[in-house]
């Protein structure tokens, strides 16, 4: 199984610390972000991974290489304009290969268990599954509801509980292939929606730790969290 960690955003929010240093290379414990969540996917048997790029994507190079130093496999998707999430997975598609892949946004930090999301994936026959976690402040009223009879990730309707996507998820190629628009420049979310509405997108809900780091408060906090604990 290949991974495909988001790599090529601004960081604008975490300015200015990423006018030199790209997010994904933030450190929490002396470890880059993005660092952490391939050693962590390498423990479930993950060594092949395909990066996007665009801001500061030659410190990533530079950082990263071609994967051996930390034991794995790295494939570049650069982009010369940003892609956003959608169109830069649609760009990568012929690195990816024909086998489900996990989707990494490398900007988050967490101690979610990766083989949660692997395992019975493909006896659900859904498109994708999505991580959820609990709404952070910054996201209060959160992005979708859990049909807890079907598995499946829907829309909430009025006073529903929400959950926040994680920015983890388990995708079919196949469903990526199929996406069509007319510009190549699009969110996720797009092609996302449809297939909920479809009922065709599983989830797993994580209760563990989790955190989009998105701004130097939620930064701080994650550090002092672990300088605090054991995690």
């Amino acid at each position: 199984m290949k991974a495909f960690l988001l790599a090529a955003g601004f960081g604008k929010r975490l300015l200015p610390l990423t006018k030199t240093t790209p997010k994904p290379l933030i450190e929490v414990d002396g470890v880059p972000l993005i660092v952490r969540h391939i050693l962590r996917l390498k423990e479930v048997g993950v060594t092949e991974f395909i990066i996007n790029t665009h801001w500061l994507a030659e410190e990533l190079h530079q950082a990263l290489g071609d994967g051996s130093s930390l034991g794995v496999r790295i494939q570049w998707s650069d982009e010369d304009h940003i892609l956003e999430t959608g169109g830069g997975i649609k760009r990568a598609l012929p690195l990816l290969g024909d086998d489900p892949f996990i989707l990494v946004s490398s900007d988050t930090w967490t101690d979610f268990d990766f083989n949660l999301l692997i395992d019975g994936f493909s006896s659900q026959k859904a498109l994708a599954r999505l991580v959820l976690v609990e709404n952070p402040e910054h996201n209060f009223c959160g992005d979708f509801a859990m049909d807890n009879v079907k598995g499946c990730i829907r829309m909430p309707s009025t006073k529903e509980k929400t959950y926040t996507y994680s920015g983890i998820a388990l995708l079919d190629p196949i469903w990526v292939d199929s996406w069509q628009y007319g510009s190549s420049a699009y969110p996720l979310r797009e092609p996302l929606i449809r297939a909920i509405e479809n009922d065709q997108i599983s989830g797993v809900l994580h209760s563990g730790i989790w955190s989009d780091v998105g701004s130097p408060e939620r930064l701080q906090k994650i550090r002092e969290l672990f300088d605090s604990s054991s995690i």
